[in-house]
């Protein structure tokens, strides 16, 4: 792949994989919480849990990348004090991974949410009864039988994070080899002429990775669907 890419082409490309892959990680368990408490409980403002949950995905991105510039720049009420501690998200590539993280989590949720929800409440309170605590249920039962629709919601964020744009540009800008991702570098390629050619590289790789994330989500969510349906 070096070689069909160019050293700018290839550091966007080595980037976005960094960003989404941190994003990911770092978001995933805070994901199955939030999926989890979603799923089973009941709780003042659960309905308005769910919505800000979403909200990333009915907002423009421009938005959310602005309201994160607002909280976590150097001059925001989190970010200030982030940044006494040495923290700086604005205009880092840890930055573009939190613009990701936060435009993908609700893909995430999602799909693990009716993961959990596939998950028949008798078998965790049957594991109860024989007095395992919540968290061992959680762990030993729950978790295992919803793993398929975790491994989904992080692939599905996984490539949300690669082709994350407006709010990423909007919060970290598009600085080369910081913050330039592969949708940034793309924008930025079709701004100077002769341009096309690196930009048309960086369009298939997305297209590759968007079309093999959502042939793997879709291949999970059907093995979720055969076990609860017994086939």
């Amino acid at each position: 792949m070096q070689d069909w890419l160019g050293p700018e082409e290839w550091k966007a490309v080595a980037l976005s994989l960094r960003v989404s892959l941190w994003a990911t990680v770092l978001s995933l368990p805070l994901g199955i919480f939030t999926a989890y408490a979603l799923a089973r409980w009941s709780f003042p403002g659960k309905q308005l849990l769910n919505g800000l949950v979403h909200l990333p995905l009915v907002l423009p991105p421009v938005v959310t990348g602005y309201l994160l510039l607002l909280t976590f720049g150097t001059q925001g009420p989190v970010g200030g004090l982030l940044a006494e501690a040495g923290v700086v998200f604005a205009f880092r590539w840890t930055g573009a991974a939190l613009a990701a993280a936060v435009m993908a989590f609700p893909l995430m949720v999602r799909a693990i949410r009716l993961s959990i929800e596939a998950v028949d409440p008798r078998l965790e309170e049957a594991s109860a009864t024989l007095g395992a605590r919540p968290l061992w249920v959680f762990l030993t039962v729950t978790l295992p039988m919803a793993l398929p629709g975790i491994v989904a919601g992080a692939i599905l964020a996984f490539a949300k994070a690669m082709g994350e744009f407006g709010a990423t540009i909007t919060f970290v800008s598009n600085i080369p080899g910081e913050t330039r991702t592969i949708p940034s570098a793309i924008y930025a390629f079709l701004q100077v002429p002769g341009g096309e050619g690196s930009a048309m590289k960086l369009v298939l790789i997305s297209v590759a990775v968007a079309m093999g994330a959502l042939l793997i989500s879709e291949a999970v969510a059907s093995r979720v669907a055969a076990r609860v349906g017994g086939r």
